[in-house]
This record gives C-alpha cells, sequence and structure tokens, in this order.
C-alpha cells in the first residue's frame, strides 16, 4: 500500500535531512596548522548533496597522508552557500579551498585564488572545462564535475501512463503527456505532476531561464560574461515552460523548496516529475535505492531548435586560498590532484561521489547511476545546451527569480518580468 510505502520512507527523510543540517554545520573552523608536524585545511563547498561521501573520501586521504587533517564544511540545500563564503572571508576564518561558480565569481574572489595551473589535474581536464576560470594566464580554479538537468521523472508512473519519454521532444510533446498524466494522478497514485520549488531562486532563475537564455549567447558562459546586455528573445518560452509547471504542480509552489521537491515529493513517488539534475541522485538513493536504480530517468526541457538536449556543464570549480600558508596552499593542492588523478580517488569521484567525469583517464564505463549515464552519453553526442547562467551578472539570475516569483504571486505582469529583468543587468554591467 501506498501508506506504508511513505512511511517507510519517511524514516528516510528524516536521515537524509538531518545529513544536510549536519553538513551545513560540522567541520571548518579548524587551526591552519593544528600541530607542527600536521597540516590542517579548511573546505568550505557548496555541495550538500555528497557531503557524507566527500568527507568519508577526505577520511581516506588522510589515512594515506596521516600528517594532513581536512576539516569540510558543505553549506547549500537552502542555505546561501555565497553569503556564508562571503561571511567567512569578512571574519578573517577563511577557508583553504572553496568553490566558486565560474567567472561571475572568480572574479569576486580574484585575489583570494592561488594560480592552479601546475596541478596534475589541470593537466587532464577536459578540453573546454578550464575556459570560465582562467584569466591572464593563470586558472583560477579546478572543475567538480561535469552535471546536467532536465526533468527527473518516475519510469512507473510514465508507462502506467501510458507515455513514452522518448516521443517528448517539443514543448505540444511534454505539455500533452503533463496533461495525460494529470487526468490519471488518482489511478496512478500521485498528488501531482510536478513539484516545482518556486521558493528557490537558483531553480527559476538560474536552471529554468538558462535553457531559454544561452542561445542568444550561443551556448558560450564567457560571452554571457561579456555582455552589457540580455535580450530575452525566448522569455515567452520561458513563460509557458514556468506556467505549465506551476500550474501542475504540487501547492503553494512559491512554498516549496528544494529537500521538499526531492526528499518528499519526488522520492516519496507522489509527483511524476521534477526539474532537477543528477546531483539528486545520492538523496534519492538514500531514500530507496530500489527507485533510484531502476525507476528514475531524465527527460530534456524542450527549446525549439536544440530537441533532445540537455544543459550540460561545470557546475561549481575548486578554488584554493591564496591568503593560505604555502604549506597549506600545497597540500591543498596535493588533496585535489589526488582526487582526480590517483586510482582510489578517481574510482571514489564515479562510485561514492556519483560525478560524470570533468578529466580524462576515467572509466566512463563505471559512471555510478542513470541519470548520469544518460547526461554523459548525450553529452558525447554533442547534444548539449550551454550553462551560462555563472556568466549573469553577479546576483541577476536572483533578481530574475524574484521577478518571476513575483509573476508566480500574480504581483509581476510578465512584461515587466521581462523589462525590469533587462534593466538590472544593463545596470549591473556599467
Amino acid at each position: 500500500m501506498k501508506g506504508k510505502k511513505v512511511l517507510s520512507k519517511v524514516v528516510a527523510t528524516l536521515a537524509v535531512s538531518g545529513l544536510l543540517l549536519a553538513g551545513c554545520s560540522s567541520g571548518g573552523g579548524g587551526t591552519k596548522e593544528s600541530s607542527k608536524d600536521k597540516v590542517s585545511i579548511d573546505i568550505l563547498q557548496g555541495k550538500v548533496e555528497f557531503n557524507k561521501q566527500f568527507k568519508d573520501l577526505a577520511k581516506k586521504y588522510e589515512e594515506e597522508n596521516p600528517d594532513v587533517k581536512i576539516n569540510i564544511t558543505s553549506v547549500g540545500g537552502g542555505s546561501d552557500y555565497l553569503s556564508a563564503l562571503k561571511s567567512q572571508f569578512s571574519s578573517g576564518d577563511e577557508p583553504d579551498i572553496f568553490s566558486i561558480a565560474g567567472p561571475s565569481e572568480a572574479a569576486q574572489f580574484e585575489k583570494n585564488l592561488a594560480d592552479l595551473s601546475d596541478t596534475k589535474a589541470a593537466k587532464v581536464a577536459l578540453e573546454g572545462t578550464l575556459e570560465g576560470v582562467t584569466k591572464d594566464g593563470k586558472l583560477q580554479g579546478l572543475p567538480f564535475n561535469q552535471e546536467g538537468y532536465g526533468f527527473i521523472y518516475n519510469k512507473k508512473v510514465f508507462k502506467e501512463a501510458g507515455i513514452n519519454p522518448d516521443e517528448i521532444l517539443t514543448y505540444e510533446d511534454l505539455e500533452k503527456a503533463v496533461k495525460t498524466i494529470d487526468s490519471k494522478k488518482k489511478d496512478l497514485d500521485i498528488e501531482a505532476v510536478f513539484a516545482l520549488p518556486a521558493k528557490e531562486k537558483w531553480v527559476l532563475g538560474n536552471h529554468l531561464a538558462n535553457v531559454y537564455i544561452a542561445p542568444e549567447f550561443d551556448h558560450q558562459v564567457l560571452n554571457a560574461y561579456d555582455s552589457d546586455t540580455v535580450k530575452l528573445d525566448r522569455g515567452s518560452e520561458l513563460q509557458r515552460m514556468l506556467d505549465l509547471q506551476n500550474k501542475y504542480s504540487i501547492q503553494p509552489s512559491l512554498s516549496l523548496d528544494y529537500s521538499q521537491q526531492v526528499e518528499e515529493y519526488f522520492s516519496l513517488e507522489q509527483v511524476a516529475m521534477i526539474q532537477q539534475g543528477n546531483w539528486v541522485y545520492p538523496s534519492i538513493y538514500e531514500m530507496d535505492p530500489d527507485f533510484a536504480e531502476n525507476n528514475i530517468g531524465i527527460l530534456p526541457i524542450p527549446l525549439e531548435g536544440y530537441e533532445g538536449s540537455l544543459p550540460v556543464g561545470v557546475p561549481n570549480y575548486w578554488a584554493v586560498n591564496s591568503n593560505s600558508d604555502d604549506k597549506v596552499i600545497e597540500a591543498s593542492k596535493d588533496f585535489l590532484d589526488w582526487l582526480y588523478t590517483s586510482d582510489e580517488g578517481k574510482a571514489a569521484v564515479l562510485e561514492e561521489l556519483k560525478f560524470i567525469p570533468a578529466y580524462e583517464d576515467f572509466d566512463t564505463n563505471k559512471i555510478a547511476d542513470p541519470l548520469s549515464k544518460e547526461i554523459y552519453q548525450r553529452a558525447s553526442d554533442g547534444k548539449t545546451i550551454g550553462w551560462v547562467f555563472l556568466g549573469y551578472p553577479n546576483g541577476w539570475g536572483d533578481e530574475l527569480a524574484a521577478n518571476m516569483q513575483k509573476y508566480l504571486d500574480g504581483k509581476m505582469p510578465w512584461e515587466d518580468v521581462e523589462s525590469d529583468s533587462i534593466k538590472k543587468w544593463e545596470a549591473k554591467r556599467k
């Protein structure tokens, strides 16, 4: 019965939620050198999804390198990572390794970024993955991984509704499928088609909007970063996709956050689809391994002219603090090299962190989960949409999202969403 399934998974929900809270409160803040012979590395990063796995991996490195202690703080999943990072720098409690998201954030912390050009990892990074964080010959960061996003869907629900996901290519195809599922939701034992976490600005202003903004910048993040304006010439397509998700979503969508979307509604099989990426897989797996391994897939967000393509990019880069002690800088580089070039590190990147590698010499046959496999295949086939949101003016994605939230709340017409957002982009570029 569905009730028993939900009850059993609620326990897992609490466990996963506890993990996220632990990720936001543990680690960090240690001394840079805990003793004369031991180097301490403080890491602050914004991906709570792999917090536990990353900490376990750090312990393996410590076992191989007993002269190093690694402290990890993971901030995200509803908390503002960038604000936490700025706060640490302003307080003087600076991390030794931290994450930055592309050229816009690299520019904010430029004076704090050590040159990573001499790392082993830099030499095996995939072509094109370093361009957004290279300035004047200086490499400011190393890619975490590749990620992709779209609509993650419940295969069982689609099958029972008589929908072939391979036939969903256009907006009209998606709309028809959504209406079909909605008309059968009682029989399918779901509450709604979507769970749109409209409370999360990054879901709206970064990920969803990016799909429709990327073409005007030829899918190149640096084109967006260097542009004085944005046209939003596909704004009407963005509007109708937002409307579709919102209309057929758990309500009120403006109160729905990321954790509820992933852990409660999708992992408990109460909705058919969510707009997210492969980073949600560990959370879904924690909730229900069988469901994660056998019953989820990913669909592209339909974009005219780019049918069948997924947005794929490097979400974050590891940066090393140039203000840290020289020994700590070298130890930090060594840890990152170990992570992406050692046999043990590479195996963990694939099998434990469940990353899509952004580096050469990985056995991609061992990509761990079905979402990542699909994303990697589409990327290999050239069926991708660029991640230009990392080149937005600082804070612009949140401002666009705030306008989209006002639209959903009935407080701003769509024409004003576009015109106001364009003005704010241009103001930030002056």
